[in-house]
């Protein structure tokens, strides 16, 4: 199961970056599409450190930024490629998929500061508590990090191009909305982590009854 979890995880990091430029409306909250993807990598590195180690999940995060710069790398080049004659929409493929260095920028230094913040404190709750207690690491972990997360992207991306005070509001906001979705994942955690222990262990047994 850890190659579908890991399969899993650098897609949805893809995907991430592509929603990045599609805003929707939660009331006075204007947030980009991209967080309802890119919160669930979190959960994806709990359950593979919960089963497979923190050595696991730290080779996760590492092939997901590789991934991300590999992808960023292969769009530029598509976008620099020449349209062909009966091809209209080429500003609109630059649009949605070109972004900005900024946000580019923003969204890799926020991935490799919040991601391996995030297996850092997951696993020193693991060692104090054992097996128990999955609930508290999965939250504490992912709420601390989408925090750090979320002050780097939008301060790197938005800094300078927006008032202070909007600034916070778009932190506060993307926070808020990340930490809800990070509270109600729980018991899939609970779920993913069950089903990965079982084929584990049947992996296990096969190989020791060889």
């Amino acid at each position: 199961m850890l190659i579908y979890l890991n399969a899993l995880f650098t897609g949805l990091l893809v995907i991430s970056n592509v929603l990045g430029v599609k805003l929707f409306a939660v009331g006075d909250f204007v947030l980009p599409a991209a967080v309802i993807v890119y919160v669930i990598t979190y959960l994806i590195t709990d359950v593979i450190g919960e089963v497979y180690g923190k050595d696991a999940a730290r080779k996760t995060v590492q092939a997901g930024f590789v991934t991300q710069v590999l992808a960023m790398l292969f769009i530029f080049i598509a976008i620099q490629l020449p349209a062909a004659p009966v091809f209209a929409g080429q500003i609109e493929f630059e649009t949605v998929l070109g972004g900005s260095f900024q946000v580019m920028l923003a969204s890799l230094v926020s991935y490799l500061a919040s991601q391996n913040l995030d297996v850092s404190i997951f696993h020193s709750l693991k060692e104090k508590h054992g097996s128990e207690k999955l609930w508290l690491r999965n939250n504490l972990s992912t709420i601390t990090s989408q925090l750090i997360d979320t002050i780097i992207f939008v301060t790197i991306a938005f800094g300078g191009t927006v008032p202070v005070g909007v600034l916070i509001g778009m932190i506060g906001s993307q926070y808020l909305f990340k930490v809800l979705v990070a509270l109600i994942d729980t018991p899939i955690a609970y779920l993913l982590v069950k089903l990965a222990g079982k084929q584990e262990t049947k992996q296990h047994a096969i190989l020791s009854s060889k």
